[in-house]
């Protein structure tokens, strides 16, 4: 009678738990470890009792004959085949619906995307997991035709971003995310123009409370609105604002660690200690090329960098901010034949507004650079001891005023924008104002779903002294 009782138990808790998987896909799926759990718990509630009803059923076996004959069971002591061809069905069937879930919970779909810390919503992807591993990722590809340049237009057309995002959730605590950038399509044998592959940030996060959260890594520096949040689908344009490009170098990153968290639900802070920049590639650009990466960066000197962000609740919509890096940048390195400490400032506030239809952003920066004028005799160049940037842009979603409800979005904007990086010569040295540009800037951003962009503008540029040709743009973009 042993073969007997546990084939019979067996084929009840088979049958249970194929039918409660069945039952858990007709509903919602767990999304987390501990949705998973209350399910495990029911479903142990109900095998047990199955069990006990079995083994009761099972104990009639041992009654007398008068009594056996009125089971549903055969009497006879082997399972037939075809009953544990079902049983290794029903196996496949439960392993499989297991495997499904296991999944879900690792990579969540249909989450609505959403900014989180700072970062732009496919970066924030691993936030909004239970557990386990997050991908995510953008892209962005433009032709771009010069304007007034006949005899060298040099027009383009380019893949310029394809980037994915990589976190892992180890525990409600601790989690690590990253992104990692392809740009131009190619590694272009060496050359940046051409193409690299890089890791744009890859950091652990420790979150400890609401108010006082720590990470650490390759931390993009909190600055502005496009250093962290620079997918394409939330700024207008093919192109980043030159501004948040030259004066703040996007995209920033450096080796640091640091805290971040909210003072008040509408108060947020941001603050890093990081490797130095390296002065010794200041150029009449900017600090641009002064960026360590995260790429054998000198850590001679430290740079120190904090931001707040302020969102009231009583203006909808309204964030206001501002930042401020400070940091020594000679690297102890000889500049002309001295050693400069070279203390490297940036600063920048910023506001933006967000109202139904309407988008309005607005964002100055200031830098300054001692020692600028040894920095200039050692490169032959002039590298400004001051340097600023700012830019106001405006658009509004047109749709909802022809369409009821609809899901698409399309925008008209039109963004100013000027910006020097040698604001101030040091003493003895000229000015370069073909570094002194404006640009007016006018075109059209098309969401036909709210993961996909497709993005047509016409830029106007000047300088104060040369000429920079204007340029039409048309691209897309995407995120996921």
């Amino acid at each position: 009678m042993k073969i007997f009782n546990k084939s019979l138990i067996s084929r009840g808790i088979l049958t249970a738990l194929v039918t409660l998987s069945t039952s858990a896909n007709a509903v919602e799926k767990p999304q987390t470890m501990e949705d998973m759990w209350k399910i495990i718990q029911a479903q142990q509630k109900q095998i047990d009792k199955l069990i006990s009803e079995k083994q009761v059923a099972a104990n009639t076996t041992s009654a007398p004959a008068s009594v056996q004959v009125a089971t549903t069971e055969p009497a006879n002591n082997k399972a037939p085949a075809d009953d544990v061809k079902k049983l290794e069905r029903k196996t496949d069937v439960l392993t499989q619906e297991v495997e499904k879930l296991r999944t879900n919970l690792a990579i969540p779909e249909d989450k609505a995307l959403k900014s989180a810390y700072g970062l732009g919503p496919a970066a924030s992807k691993v936030y909004q997991v239970g557990k386990g591993l997050s991908i995510g990722g953008y892209g962005e590809g433009h032709y771009q035709a010069n304007v007034g340049n006949k005899g060298d237009s040099n027009d383009t057309a380019d893949m310029e971003r394809m980037v994915l995002y990589a976190g892992y959730k180890f525990t409600d605590k601790i989690l690590f995310n990253s992104e990692i950038e392809f740009e131009h399509a190619t590694t272009g044998e060496g050359s940046e123009e051409k193409g690299e592959v890089s890791v744009e940030f890859a950091s652990l996060d420790f979150f400890i409370d609401p108010m006082v959260n720590a990470r650490a890594g390759l931390v993009l520096m909190p600055m502005g609105f496009i250093n962290r949040i620079h997918e394409p689908l939330f700024y207008f344009g093919n192109h980043r604002p030159e501004t948040e490009k030259v004066i703040i170098p996007t995209t920033w990153r450096e080796m640091g660690v640091g805290l971040f968290g909210n003072i008040t639900p509408e108060l947020s802070y941001t603050t890093y200690v990081v490797n130095g920049l390296n002065a010794e590639e200041f150029t009449s650009d900017g600090i641009r090329e002064g960026r360590g990466g995260g790429s054998n960066a000198k850590a001679e000197n430290f740079g120190y960098v904090a931001s707040m962000e302020y969102t009231p609740s009583a203006l909808s919509g309204v964030t206001v901010g501002g930042s401020a890096y400070a940091g020594n940048a000679g690297q102890n390195q000889v500049y002309d034949g001295y050693k400069a400490d070279v203390l490297t400032q940036l600063y920048e506030a910023h506001v933006q507004w967000k109202y139904r239809g309407l988008e309005f952003r607005t964002l100055g920066s200031w830098g300054h650079i001692n020692d600028a004028a040894l920095l200039s005799a050692a490169k032959g160049e002039t590298i400004g001891s001051s340097n600023y940037g700012w830019y106001t842009e405006l658009g509004y979603d047109v749709l909802p005023l022809l369409f009821k409800d609809t899901s698409q979005y399309l925008a008209p904007f039109f963004r100013y924008e000027h910006f020097d990086t040698i604001a101030k010569a040091p003493n003895g040295y000229e000015d370069n104002n073909t570094k002194n540009q404006q640009i007016y800037q006018v075109g059209l951003q098309y969401k036909p779903i709210p993961n996909v962009v497709i993005k047509a503008d016409y830029r106007n540029r000047t300088a104060k002294q040369g000429t920079v040709p204007d340029d039409f743009n048309l691209g897309f973009g995407f995120i996921f």
